[in-house]
C-alpha cells in the first residue's frame, strides 16, 4: 500500500511541477521577454502534464506492486502510453517552435512577403513531414514493446526490401501526391496565399499539405484539388514573383468620345483612389467594332489582386457615369440603315409618286389635283 501511495505522491508532484513551469512561462517577467514561451504554453500543456503523469508512474512502479500477470499488462500499458505522450509532446514542442517563426513571417508586408509567404510553406510541409516520421517512429516501438514482435523482427528485417516494393507499387498515387507536394514546395511553384487561376476558377492557397491542395475561391468556397494536379496540369499562378496586379476595364462607346478627355479623368480619379499603386496607368483604343463603336481599355496597377478588383470596379462605375453625364451623345448607339435598298418594290412606289395607291375616292390625283389618268 505504502508503494502505491509513494506512486500517487510522485506523480502529484509531478503535475505540480509542470504547473509551476507553466505559471513562470505565462508571467510577465518571461512571457513579455521570451517570445517561445507563449507558443510552448499554448501547444504543450496538456502533452506536458499526460507525460509527466505516465513517465512518473513508469518510473515508480515495481512489478512487485501487482500479482503476476496483472503487473506485466499494468507495466506494458504505462510503457505505451510513455511512449504516445512523449511524442505528443515532442510534435507539440516542434509546432511551437516553428509558430514563432511562422507568426513572425505573416506580419511581413511588401516586397519581402513573397520569400515569407515561400518559407512558410515549406516550413509547414517540413513540419508535417517530421511529425508523420516521430509517428511512425513512435508506432514502431510501441510494437517492439511486445515480445512477440521482436521475435517477428528479424524476419521482418530480412523481408523489407521485398515488403518495401510491395508497399511503394500499392501506394504509387499517395507517394506521387508527397513527392509533388515537397516539389512544388521547395521549387517555390507554389505558396500558402498564392492568387492563382486552376480550371477557371480563381481563388488563394489556403492549406498546401503533401497529398491536397486547399483553393478558397473568391465567394468563400473551397476548390480541394490533388497536389499531383498542379504538378501535372497548368495553373496560373498572379504572385509568382510578386503580389502586384495590373487590372484593366473596357468601355466600348461611340466613335464620337472624346479619348483624351477620358484619359484626363482616369489619370484624375486613379490619384485620388487609395487602392491605386501609383506606379502604372494608361487609357488606349484597343479596336474598332463592326457595329460602329470604338474599344477602349484602361489599365490599372495595384497592390495585390484583392485591391486590383475593387480598383478595376471602381473605376468602371466612375467612367461610364463620366460618359453617362458629359458625353451622352457618346454612349453606344447601334446604326441603323432607313432608306429602302435599291430595286424593291417601296422605292418603285415612291418614283411613281405613291402609285395608285395615293389617289383620292373622287378621282383626283393627292398631289396636284388633276384627273386620274386612270
Amino acid at each position: 500500500m505504502s508503494e502505491w501511495l509513494i506512486m500517487i505522491i510522485s506523480v502529484l508532484a509531478a503535475v505540480v511541477a509542470v504547473e509551476v513551469v507553466r505559471r513562470i512561462l505565462r508571467s510577465r517577467l518571461i512571457g513579455e521577454r521570451w517570445a517561445l514561451a507563449g507558443p510552448l504554453v499554448r501547444r504543450c500543456t496538456w502533452p506536458g502534464f499526460a507525460s509527466a503523469t505516465v513517465a512518473t508512474a513508469y518510473t515508480v512502479y515495481e512489478p512487485g506492486m501487482a500479482e503476476g500477470s496483472i503487473s506485466v499488462m499494468i507495466e506494458r500499458i504505462l510503457s505505451l502510453l510513455m511512449i504516445g505522450c512523449v511524442t505528443w509532446l515532442f510534435i507539440q514542442a516542434a509546432y511551437a517552435v516553428t509558430d514563432v517563426v511562422l507568426e513572425r513571417l505573416i506580419t511581413i508586408e511588401g516586397e519581402g512577403n513573397r520569400k515569407a509567404r515561400r518559407i512558410r510553406t515549406q516550413i509547414a510541409l517540413v513540419r508535417r513531414v517530421a511529425s508523420a516520421v516521430i509517428i511512425v517512429v513512435a508506432l514502431g516501438a510501441m510494437l517492439f514493446t511486445f515480445p512477440q514482435v521482436r521475435a517477428l523482427g528479424a524476419g521482418l528485417l530480412a523481408s523489407a526490401g521485398i515488403a518495401g516494393v510491395v508497399v511503394g507499387i500499392a501506394a504509387q498515387s499517395t507517394l506521387g501526391n508527397m513527392l509533388a507536394g515537397l516539389q512544388l514546395a521547395f521549387s517555390d511553384a507554389l505558396r500558402l496565399d498564392d492568387v492563382v487561376v486552376v480550371k477557371g476558377e480563381w481563388g488563394r492557397i489556403e492549406e498546401l499539405s503533401l497529398t491536397y491542395v486547399v483553393l478558397r475561391l473568391w465567394d468563400e468556397r473551397r476548390l480541394v484539388l490533388p497536389v499531383s494536379h498542379f504538378a501535372s496540369n497548368p495553373f496560373e499562378n498572379w504572385t509568382r514573383h510578386s503580389s502586384r496586379v495590373i487590372g484593366h476595364v473596357y468601355l466600348r462607346v461611340d466613335w464620337s468620345v472624346p479619348v483624351e478627355e477620358l484619359r484626363t479623368e482616369l489619370y484624375r480619379v486613379l490619384r485620388e483612389h487609395p487602392l491605386w499603386d501609383q506606379k502604372d496607368w494608361t487609357l488606349q483604343v484597343t479596336d474598332t467594332l463592326p457595329n460602329g463603336l470604338l474599344e477602349l481599355r484602361a489599365l490599372m496597377s495595384a497592390a495585390d489582386s484583392a485591391s486590383a478588383w475593387d480598383l478595376k470596379c471602381d473605376i468602371r462605375e466612375h467612367m461610364v457615369t463620366f460618359v453617362r453625364e458629359k458625353y451622352p451623345e457618346a454612349l453606344p448607339r447601334f446604326r441603323v440603315e432607313t432608306e429602302p435598298p435599291p430595286g424593291t418594290v417601296p422605292e418603285l412606289l415612291a418614283g411613281r409618286g405613291g402609285g395608285r395607291g395615293t389617289g383620292h375616292r373622287d378621282g383626283t390625283s393627292g398631289a396636284d389635283g388633276d384627273p386620274d389618268p386612270s
